[in-house]
């Protein structure tokens, strides 16, 4: 199929299955096809996924091919390259499905790295590794890059000293409602500029990601790793760790995790069907400043295991050690303001060793540093006056109706301390009421959303996602 950046493709009439057959050079499959049922299998269990077709996309023009049978047919679009977000349910729906779009290529000189649309994080650590740089990646090597960047892309390894990974987007290309590709430079004079911003606000609500280039820093080592503590010391940990963000330097990203996991065999004994406690820790520093900042959380408790090293830049997946393996989780998500001792109260209440907690991991990431610096970029997941991301996951979908509750309780307990908005990343399943969808934004970037929509998808083909209704 031939293609015209910013025009719509020179093709036949997508109105049947055999032409759409004819336009794609991966996979077109049915329900009852062999590979139907593999190919739109996500990660997250959650939400099982049964669409109308499912497009296995091996270039821009498959996906163009995609949306314009989907429009014909008035039927919604949905994507997934790794499937890492439970989304919507893509019943009776076209999947296109990226995971054939894996070119990774580094430009050394620039510091920049393209990616197609399926690529995921450690094909891209290890690419710019092989030049002595490093991407703003996410906390598994499993997860898919583009989606990860749309929805701001909060990074475990840098994040405070670089900001956003939306920040560093340089280009893109994206295939819109109307079938049209666009490549769109990041740069103040483009003529495209509100539809590139719409794309690193809104996630997939305006068009589908075909190709993406961003900036990539000169970083091979880290002195990184995590520190673990029995959950009955969850009180002091937890105000070490208060000291600790409280005056932590730009280059230190940190989160705490209190972690209730059921017995499982490949966990260690101090994991398995016990409450535990996790510090994750990564320094663009020398050995010397991480002990000293290390030093208070290290004599608060004792330490059942201790990790922090120096480790080249490609095992960054150690910090977090995220599960591989498919399962059914959900996550919801709040943003604070502070850590304050009120707030630390609560934390303990809410979530500590006497709780009635029922999650499976209580996660608060530090924000702040580069990640509040950039107020003229006001992305969807760029809340500025957000101190921490507080993250909810359940897993097994058996627990997450009461989980649910019970998180909406604990939220409520903590709004005196919370910011408006949340993390895009970290929902996993949003309600289909729009007002929902409007809370996670800030007034201001939600209108201007809104108006991306309508004028990139006034139809709502795009409507499997956190929805932004399209308005004038």
């Amino acid at each position: 199929m031939d293609t015209v950046t910013g025009q719509s493709p020179v093709t036949p009439a997508l109105d049947s299955l055999d032409a759409l057959v004819g336009a794609v050079d991966g996979q077109v499959l049915l329900p009852g096809d062999d590979g139907y049922a593999a190919e739109c299998s996500p990660y997250n269990l959650a939400v099982a996924h049964s669409p109308a077709v499912v497009v296995g996309a091996a270039s821009a023009a498959d996906v163009q091919a995609a949306v314009l049978f989907a429009a014909h047919r008035g039927l919604p679009v949905a994507v997934m390259a790794t499937g890492h977000q439970g989304s919507l349910s893509t019943d009776g729906a076209v999947l296109v499905t990226t995971r054939r779009m894996d070119d990774v290529s580094v430009d050394p000189v620039r510091r920049t790295v393209r990616v197609g649309a399926g690529v995921r994080w450690q094909a891209v650590v290890d690419a710019a590794a092989e030049h002595g740089l490093a991407p703003l990646n996410g906390s598994s090597p499993l997860v898919g890059v583009v989606g990860y960047t749309l929805g701001g892309g909060l990074s475990p390894t840098m994040g405070r000293a670089h900001g956003w990974a939306s920040d560093h987007v340089t280009a893109l290309d994206v295939v819109t409602a109307d079938g049209r590709l666009h490549h769109l430079e990041n740069r103040p004079d483009s003529p495209d500029a509100d539809l590139l911003w719409g794309l690193l606000a809104s996630k997939s609500n305006v068009g589908i990601v075909t190709a993406l280039e961003f900036g990539l820093f000169p970083v091979t080592h880290l002195h990184a790793g995590g520190l673990f503590f029995a959950g009955e010391h969850a009180e002091a940990v937890l105000s070490a760790y208060a000291d600790l963000t409280a005056n932590a330097p730009d280059e230190l990203t940190t989160s705490i995790a209190l972690t209730r996991f059921p017995p499982l065999p490949f966990l260690p004994d101090f994991l398995s069907g016990k409450f535990a406690v996790h510090v994750r820790f990564s320094l663009l520093g020398d050995a010397a400043t991480a002990d000293a900042l290390l030093a208070p959380l290290r004599g608060c408790a004792p330490v059942v295991l201790d990790t922090v090293a120096e480790i080249p830049y490609r095992e960054n997946a150690a910090i977090h050690n995220d599960p591989v393996d498919p399962a059914p989780f959900v996550q919801r998500t709040v943003l604070l303001r502070e850590f304050t001792p009120g707030s630390l109260a609560d934390l303990v209440d809410l979530f500590g060793p006497d709780s009635d907690c029922p999650a499976h991991i209580v996660e608060l990431r530090q924000l702040g540093g580069a990640l509040a610096t950039n107020p003229d970029l006001p992305y969807a997941a760029a809340h500025h006056d957000a101190a921490f991301a507080l993250c909810v996951f359940v897993i097994g979908p058996a627990q997450a109706g009461e989980a649910s509750a019970w998180t909406d309780r604990a939220f409520r307990r903590l709004e005196p301390h919370s910011a408006p908005g949340t993390y895009a990343n970290f929902v996993a399943a949003w309600d289909t009421d729009p007002e929902d969808v409007r809370r996670a934004y800030l007034p201001e970037t939600f209108a201007r959303a809104q108006r991306v929509k309508a004028t990139y998808d006034p139809q709502n083909l795009f409507r499997l996602n956190h929805n932004v209704l399209p308005r004038s």
